[in-house]
Order: structure tokens, then C-alpha cells, then sequence
């Protein structure tokens, strides 16, 4: 990327801007958070806070890269090795640091030391690691995950693995016997005594699993409204992990419409609100790849009236880039339980799970996805670009329904007529009279029905498909954005009462 385009992005997990070289101390925490984390540039020359070029004087540039230089040397270890470089942007000079992600964490201080010296990278600032952080990079270092990790607390032939071992029958058509259990590594033979993995705790349904991961759950709150706050209806997700992902996105089509018309005049029963496959990919995603270390943290999946997010424990893994989709990228931060759930079906294929969510997401041109990392976690969102649209069209709506249309919907919140019973079907497809008609349970075409379409027509909430011959033979009726609006202003008033 060229630096006038880096220029315009925000500081964050990868990126700073200073306007000179700070203190030993702030750059040196700066430069061992990188190398702790994903890696990263400090560009220095450009002011943050508003964002300006200002540059260097060109005969300070030597001695600015020797500061660097040193102050790298001697405030930092393990040994970082940076790369400096000068450039040039609209006649001012710049330098840019890059720090790789190393490869011998925990790095830290050299006059702090470990305990009071390792720093990392949360969002666009430095902080200080506590000890879970210190382990999790020494695990880092050492190429081993958490989930590998053994636990001396219980037998393994005394846990509860009733849901895992029925789950893994169906999809698998095996028993979940010993060998099968020590080949998944979910037992490890340590001096003669076999041992359960974390990964078989949190596959299992045993109260040990509540006692040592009480937060390896999923939290799925469905809001009225575009922010937290008032529940429509939550669910808890605890016992074995490996129905999470499925118990979850049952929630999340619970809570979405199917059969849904897009904003182009194109019907398609098939066509979920949101990118279902999308979604099922990036709830899999939270479950597989979250930081089970992380204590007091849950995955959460929060739908809003506008959004649905996922936010799981534990930031991005260092080498995926969720700017980058098509690049078939693969990282695993849990290296026993990512190949129990490919074995199981539930990963299809190393890398192309981002390929999924990019090709899911092009049928879904009005839904924008967003992704940060608030804290030490990594959020997906799924925006419905639209959804302003919808609500201007309902405010709209409102003021007309005082008039012309404030008769319908009082009556429809009493009890539904013909009216909206009419509106309904024309909202799953495009369908004619006689279509109607059959989907009503009327044998024929009535009187009452051809008065409620011409109503329809004149307060354009339907239209024709052929509107340039009114009695084509291949005519048909459709619901408008208004149309849509009247329906989802009828549900809400409906809810709205039921509070």
C-alpha cells in the first residue's frame, strides 16, 4: 500500500503515527508489543491527532535511525531485528519501522524484565501483559496450544462425553472408543498414565468443564431496537461445545426472515435476510478458533433490528487478514480441536472458509460486513445497509397511515383480514389473481378479494409486474418497499403491544 493511502487509515493493531520519536521507553513498549503480536509500522513524521505530514528535517535523519537503532538494542529481548527505511511524500521526509512478529515470545524490557516488561498490541495501544498473556505467548513460542494442554483433575474415563460421543457417531458412523480418542490427541500417554486433554474437557458435558471453562458458552441476545438494552428473547449455550455452532445459528434463524425480497424488485424464496452460510462460517469460526484461555469471556451472538454481531474471545490470529478473503488463509490457535471438528465435517476444507464468507456475501449486496477487535476479542458484523432505508419509508408510512391507511392497521392489530392476509402472500413471491386465490383456500376468484388487490394497488403497497399491460395474461402482483414497510410497522406495533 502506498504511504498517501496508509496516510488516511487509523492507528490500530498494526499501525502508529508519531510526529517525532517518543520517549526510549514509549517506543521501545510500542516495538515489543509488535513483535508480541502480528508485527507492525511506526511511521514517524506524521502527526496523529488531527492526522498531518510534517516530516523530518533531512539532516536529523541519520541521527533519528541510530536512536532508533539503539534504543531497540538496548531496551529490548529476545534480540528485534526492525526495518528502517526513509521515504518521501509531498516533499517531506518520513521514516518507517517495521516490526516483524517474532518469533520467540514473550519480548519485554530488558530493565523490567518478563513479569513487568511484556507488553502487547490491544487495538491502538500498548499494554502491559499479565501472567495468563506471558503463557500464552510462551505457548506461542513452544508450538503449543492451550486446548493440548493436559489436566490432572480427573480421570478421563470418568467424564460425561454422552453429547460428544452421540455427536460423533452420527456424523462419523464410529464408536468414540479410547483409540479413537488417543489418535485425536483428546488423551495424551504422560509416563504411563493417560490423561485428558483441555479439548476433551470442553468436548464434554462434565461438570468439570462448567468448574474449569464456565465461560466456553455462547450468548445469544436478540434486541428490540439498534442497541443493547430491551431483550425480544436470549438463549445460553453451555454443556459440550460441539453443538454450539448449530444450536446458535438455529437461534439466529429464528430470529431472521427466509423468503425475503431484495431491493432490486427480485424475488427469491430460498434468500435468508442475512448471508446464512456467511453466518454459519463465521459462527464456526468463534467456536473453533476462540481463546479458550481467556477467563470470563464468552462468545456472544447479539442481534439487532439494523445488524447481527459475533464476537469471540481472543483478537484474530496473527497471519489471517479479513481484508484479504480470496487468499485461502489458514491459522489454528487450537491445534487438537480444530481437526476433531474437520473430522467431524464441520470445517470443510483448510483455508476456505473466508472464500465462503466473501462468496456467500456477493448474493448480499445490501448487507456490509465489518470486523474489529474491541479489547482482547475479535468481532464480526453483518449490517443491513438498508435498513435506514426501511426506516425512513415506515416513518413515512406513519404519517400516512393517520390518514389513509390508519383503519387498516387498527383493524390488523385486532385480528387479520383480507387485507394483510393478501399482502402476506404477495410478500413470499410474485403470483397472480388465481395464485391468490388458492394460497386463501378460495376456490374461485371473489369480490371481496378483487376489492382488497385494487385497494392494495391504490395505496401502493403492490404493484403489477407488468404495469404497461394492466391485463396481460402473464400478470402478476408484487409487494413495494412500502408494501414491506407496512408489514414490518404492523409486527412491530404488535410487539410493541405485547410489551
Amino acid at each position: 500500500m502506498k504511504l498517501a493511502d496508509k496516510i488516511k487509515l487509523p492507528e490500530g493493531r498494526r499501525l502508529e503515527f508519531k510526529e517525532e520519536l517518543p520517549s526510549n521507553a514509549d517506543f521501545a513498549k510500542t516495538v515489543i508489543a509488535f513483535a508480541n503480536d502480528a508485527g507492525g509500522e511506526v511511521f514517524i513524521g506524521i502527526k496523529n491527532n488531527p492526522r498531518e505530514l510534517v516530516g523530518i528535517s533531512e539532516n536529523q535523519l541519520d541521527r533519528v535511525e541510530n536512536k532508533i537503532s539503539n534504543i531497540i538494542h538496548d531496551s529490548c529481548t529476545p534480540v528485534v531485528q526492525p526495518e528502517v527505511s526513509f521515504l518521501t511524500e509531498e516533499g517531506k521526509h518520513i521514516i518507517r519501522v517495521y516490526i516483524h512478529r517474532g518469533n520467540n515470545p514473550p519480548y519485554f524490557l530488558k530493565n523490567k524484565g518478563k513479569e513487568g516488561g511484556t507488553f502487547v498490541r490491544v487495538g491502538s495501544s500498548n499494554r502491559l501483559g499479565d501472567r495468563d498473556t506471558i503463557l500464552r505467548l510462551e505457548r506461542l513460542a513452544a508450538n503449543i496450544s492451550f486446548d493440548a494442554e493436559l489436566t490432572y483433575s480427573k480421570d478421563f474415563r470418568e467424564l460425561a462425553l454422552d453429547e460428544f460421543a452421540t455427536f460423533f457417531k452420527e456424523k462419523t458412523k464410529e464408536e468414540l472408543t479410547e483409540n479413537v480418542l488417543e489418535k485425536l490427541d483428546l488423551i495424551v500417554d504422560e509416563q504411563g498414565q493417560k490423561r485428558a486433554s483441555n479439548a476433551l474437557i470442553l468436548l464434554s458435558n462434565d461438570k468439570l468443564k462448567e468448574q474449569l471453562f464456565p465461560n466456553a458458552k455462547i450468548e445469544c441476545p436478540r434486541f428490540k431496537g439498534t442497541k443493547p438494552g430491551n431483550f425480544i428473547d436470549q438463549k445460553s449455550f453451555s454443556g459440550s461445545i460441539i453443538g454450539h455452532a448449530e444450536l446458535a445459528l438455529n437461534f439466529v434463524k429464528r430470529h431472521i426472515s427466509e423468503g425475503t425480497k431484495n431491493y432490486d424488485g427480485v424475488y427469491r424464496n430460498d434468500r435468508w435476510e442475512y448471508p446464512i452460510i456467511a453466518l454459519r462460517e463465521v459462527i464456526r469460526n468463534a467456536v473453533i478458533h476462540r481463546d479458550y484461555s481467556l477467563t470470563g469471556k464468552d462468545i456472544k451472538i447479539a442481534i439487532f433490528d439494523d445488524k447481527m454481531e459475533i464476537t469471540s474471545p481472543g483478537k484474530l490470529m496473527p497471519s489471517v487478514d479479513f481484508d484479504e478473503m480470496s487468499a485461502g488463509q489458514s491459522d489454528v490457535r487450537n491445534k487438537v480441536l480444530a481437526p476433531v471438528f474437520k473430522r467431524l465435517g464441520l470445517i470443510e476444507q483448510w483455508g476456505n472458509g473466508l472464500q465462503l464468507i466473501a462468496d456467500d456475501l456477493k448474493e448480499y449486496p445490501e448487507i456490509k460486513l465489518n470486523w474489529s477487535e474491541p479489547g482482547m476479542a475479535f468481532r464480526v458484523s453483518f449490517v443491513n445497509t438498508h435498513y435506514l432505508l426501511q426506516q425512513e419509508l415506515q416513518q413515512e408510512l406513519q404519517q400516512e397511515l393517520e390518514h389513509e391507511l390508519e383503519h387498516e392497521l387498527e383493524h390488523e392489530l385486532e385480528h387479520e383480514s383480507l387485507f394483510t392476509k393478501v399482502i402476506k402472500v404477495i410478500s413470499t413471491k410474485d403470483i397472480n389473481t388465481k395464485g391468490i386465490a388458492s394460497n386463501l383456500g378460495q376456490k374461485n376468484i371473489s369480490g371481496p378479494l378483487k376489492k382488497t388487490l385494487n385497494n392494495l394497488l391504490e395505496k401502493s403497497l403492490i404493484e403489477w409486474t407488468i404495469p404497461e399491460k394492466p391485463k396481460s395474461k402473464n400478470q402478476q402482483y408484487r409487494i413495494t418497499n412500502r408494501g414491506i414497510a407496512f408489514l414490518q410497522l404492523l409486527k412491530k406495533d404488535k410487539q410493541d403491544r405485547n410489551i
